[in-house]
């Protein structure tokens, strides 16, 4: 009996220590918007040469409630051969995130690291599914390292606002 005393003991324990556990959770996930542009079809359909690519990642997020927040993860990829344009497409993939018991200085990496992280694969996959679906070979982004997009901001919001964004 002493066995079965001290298991409801520790599961007492693990309650109390699981409710004050960080918790990140997916409430929801959505497309807030995609446009695909294929201004030059058909006669770039057929282009044997590969394309110059560019894309540009984007993380903003929204406080809504007291710890819920949207985080919204935008791609943008424009493909252009010889100064011609042979698609354009531009994603915003958002989802809606609870956040519980995250001390107050990891709220900013928990929003801006972890949570498009979980976004992007499937933003990856619409965007790849977009491509094809415009006749392209479909485009498999590479992971993205939010850690390191995330210091960076750090550090130009640091250079740009100094003391004065310390304070807030």
């Amino acid at each position: 009996m002493s066995e079965k005393d001290s298991g409801n003991g520790q599961g007492q324990q693990g309650a109390q220590e699981e409710q004050a556990a960080p918790q990140l959770s997916i409430l929801g996930q959505y497309l807030k918007d995609l446009s695909f542009e294929n201004p030059n079809a058909p006669q770039v359909l057929s282009l044997q040469a590969q394309p110059e690519i560019r894309i540009n990642v984007n993380v903003n997020a929204n406080q809504l409630g007291e710890n819920d927040y949207e985080v919204v993860l935008e791609l943008e990829a424009h493909a252009e051969h010889e100064k011609k344009v042979i698609f354009h497409v531009e994603l915003s993939y958002a989802g809606i995130f609870r956040l519980l018991n995250i001390p107050q200085e990891m709220l900013g990496p928990a929003v801006l690291i972890e949570c498009p992280r979980m976004l992007f694969p499937f933003a990856r996959r619409i965007l790849a599914d977009a491509t094809r679906d415009g006749g392209f070979p479909p485009l498999m982004l590479d992971p993205i390292d939010f850690a390191a997009m995330y210091a960076q901001r750090m550090q130009q919001a640091e250079a740009e606002g100094g003391e004065g964004q310390q304070a807030s």
